[in-house]
C-alpha cells in the first residue's frame, strides 16, 4: 500500500476548504428540474415537427427541401446533378435505386457500381429529429457507417412517419423497428461536417460531408 505525503501548508488549505465546503453547502441551481418531464424542458412551439425540424437542419448548416411526393424528390435531384455539375451520384438504398430505375434515371447509380471519387451519395435514414434538426442512421442501413460522412455531398431522403420530436423518440422508432436485432452502431448527424480546431477558425467538410440536404416526403416510407 502506498502511503502519498503533503506538505503542512496544502494540507492546512485543504482541510479549510473541506470545512468551508460542509459549513456552507451550495443550494442545488432548479432543484425542481429533476421532475419535470422532458416533454415541458423541451416543449417545442405551435409549429408541425416538421416545420420545426426544417428550421433547426437550416440553422445547422443543411438544406432542407419538402416535397409532397417522391416525383419531386426526382425533379430537385436532377436540378442539383445539372446545377453542380456532377459526373457521378451513387445510391446505397436499393428502394430509391428502383424509383430512380423505373424513371429511367441513368445518372444514379449503385454505390458498388461507382468509383470512391463519386459527388454526392443519396440514402435513406432511420428517422430524423425535430428538436436539434439531427438525421439518425444505423449500421443496418447499407454501408450505413461509411456512405453518411464519406462523400462531399450527402443526400438524405425522409419521409413523415420518420419525424421525430427528440432523440429519445427516434431511438423509439428504431427499438420498434429492429425489436431484438438492435443495430450494432447509432450514428446522430447534425447539419454538414465542420471543426474549429484549426486556428479557431470553423471550416466545414473536413471529417465528412461540406453540404448535406434533407428532402423530406409528405408520404409514408
Amino acid at each position: 500500500m502506498h502511503i502519498f505525503k503533503t506538505s503542512r501548508s496544502r494540507e492546512n488549505i485543504l482541510s479549510k476548504i473541506r470545512k468551508n465546503l460542509a459549513g456552507q453547502p451550495i443550494p442545488m441551481p432548479y432543484p425542481e428540474a429533476d421532475r419535470e418531464p422532458l416533454s415541458g424542458i423541451y416543449e417545442l412551439d405551435t409549429f408541425s415537427d416538421e416545420e420545426n425540424f426544417a428550421e433547426a437542419f437550416i440553422n445547422a448548416g443543411g438544406r432542407f427541401v419538402f416535397c409532397d411526393n417522391e416525383q419531386q424528390v426526382l425533379e430537385n435531384i436532377l436540378t442539383l446533378y445539372e446545377n453542380k455539375s456532377w459526373k457521378e451520384v451513387v445510391c446505397t438504398d436499393e428502394r430509391f435505386l428502383q424509383l430512380f430505375r423505373n424513371n429511367k434515371i441513368s445518372y444514379v447509380k449503385h454505390i458498388e457500381e461507382c468509383s470512391d471519387e463519386a459527388d454526392a451519395c443519396i440514402t435513406g435514414c432511420e428517422a430524423i429529429v425535430a428538436r436539434t434538426g439531427s438525421i439518425i442512421f444505423s449500421s443496418r442501413q447499407f454501408r450505413g457507417r461509411t456512405s453518411t460522412v464519406y462523400y462531399p455531398v450527402h443526400i438524405v431522403i425522409a419521409y413523415a412517419n420518420q419525424v421525430t420530436d427528440d432523440i429519445a423518440q427516434g431511438l423509439e422508432l428504431i427499438s420498434s423497428r429492429y425489436k431484438q436485432q438492435w443495430p450494432s452502431m447509432v450514428n446522430i448527424n447534425t447539419g454538414p461536417s465542420r471543426t474549429a480546431d484549426i486556428e479557431k477558425t470553423l471550416v466545414t467538410g473536413v471529417h465528412g460531408p461540406s453540404e448535406v440536404f434533407c428532402f423530406l416526403v409528405d408520404a409514408e416510407k
